[in-house]
């Protein structure tokens, strides 16, 4: 059986995840595709070699392996073309290089990943490009920010951390009209639950570290592009010399299998605890996009199929002053939830967010941000370790 010819759009999502990315006949019938370690690849004759005229030429352009994922991204993601990076900090630096030069102005999200904010400030202003960051609630009045220079603009969906929602759709149509380019990064809800080029965006961005992988074992990154800008991406990654290795592709590979199943769970027990911090007296606000009483919950509901396991609350702390050790009494407590950047993986995480490097969202004045990944855990463990951990905090 041809695999390709069963993808039909009406398939649920668990079994297009089954079935992409991989052609048993193409491999003696093997399920799943073989690992190729591969640097150099020989050609048949010098005619060949000096025509590229073998799908093949070096292992940087790619590998049977390496195709295998960037073409279940590409079915996942409705992107012409995919290309696979050493982390999730590299899916976003490769497009802004891609895309952007000296004398060009980029428009980036305040709630940003904060390693974005640090490749932009540290790396981006000494190429010479103008970086200004924008509010993420801004919606169509983006169009006031953009210049004649405006190259870029580039969106996150929930924020990091802050979890704000953006209009994807409006901020994509404003930026077309002046011929910028949209970037998203997509990380937190995978195109399981929102597919950004359907949006409007150009170039969808994930680290698929996160919830593609699964088991905190992998760290890669992905960039899908749509039919307009991928040309551009392709080029840039071969420039660069950028690209995935063979075995954490194949993990990553592997991870998709599963991705679908994990993601169902991870929604559940987060919207669960989630509600359960809202009832809580000693936390002043849940910051999760499922919840009716988050400020964007009515776009998330609009555009989005789902949510993952990463959200935030603020701890209500009533001294200014107390801020950091009740947040330390708390976390030190924690026994299921480990203390670790990332997410995405089995385990559950939490962690005192920084929110220093913002300049318009900055951090709640109400109480420490705590940002938690619920894991694949029983939710009442879970709930019974951060008892324990509010009880510490309430003796501070």
């Amino acid at each position: 059986m041809n695999n390709k010819a069963i993808l039909s759009a009406d398939l649920g999502v668990n079994t297009r995840l089954a079935h992409i990315g991989h052609d048993p006949s193409s491999y003696h019938g093997f399920i799943n595709p073989p690992v190729v370690h591969a640097s150099t690849v020989l050609f048949p004759d010098c005619h060949t070699m000096e025509t590229r005229g073998q799908k093949y030429s070096y292992g940087t352009r790619g590998t049977p392996t390496t195709d295998a994922l960037c073409e279940a991204l590409d079915e996942l993601e409705g992107s012409a073309g995919t290309i696979l990076v050493p982390s999730g900090l590299a899916a976003i630096s490769v497009p802004f290089l891609a895309f952007l030069s000296a004398g060009d102005h980029a428009l980036i999200v305040d709630s940003v990943y904060a390693p974005c904010r640090l490749f932009c400030n540290a790396m981006l202003k000494r190429l010479g490009v103008e970086i200004e960051y924008y509010d993420p609630e801004i919606g169509a009045g983006i169009e006031t920010l953009i210049k004649p220079n405006t190259k870029l603009v580039h969106t996150e969906a929930p924020g990091s951390n802050t979890m704000e929602m953006q209009d994807i759709r409006v901020i994509s149509e404003v930026a077309h009209k002046h011929g910028c380019v949209v970037t998203m990064d997509n990380t937190w809800a995978t195109p399981l639950y929102f597919r950004p080029l359907d949006f409007g965006v150009d170039v969808s961005i994930h680290a698929t570290t996160k919830y593609p992988s699964g088991h905190s074992d992998i760290i890669m990154g992905s960039v899908s592009a749509n039919a307009k800008y991928w040309p551009q991406l392709h080029e840039t990654a071969i420039i660069m010399g950028i690209c995935g290795s063979p075995d954490d592709s194949y993990q990553i590979l592997r991870g998709l299998r599963t991705m679908g199943v994990r993601l169902e769970h991870h929604q559940r027990s987060a919207l669960d605890i989630a509600r359960w911090l809202e009832s809580r007296d000693d936390v002043a606000r849940v910051l999760h996009p499922a919840l009716p009483s988050f400020p964007g919950h009515e776009i998330w509901k609009r555009d989005f199929k789902g949510a993952s396991g990463v959200f935030s609350f603020v701890l209500k702390v009533d001294d200014s002053a107390n801020f950091k050790a009740k947040a330390h009494a708390l976390l030190d407590t924690l026994s299921l939830f480990g203390l670790g950047y990332s997410w995405g993986g089995f385990e559950s995480l939490a962690l005192h967010v920084n929110l220093s490097d913002r300049t318009i969202r900055k951090a709640p004045k109400d109480g420490p941000l705590i940002r938690l990944q619920i894991g694949l855990e029983d939710v009442a463990d879970l709930k019974r370790d951060l008892e324990a951990g509010f009880a510490a905090a309430a003796a501070v």
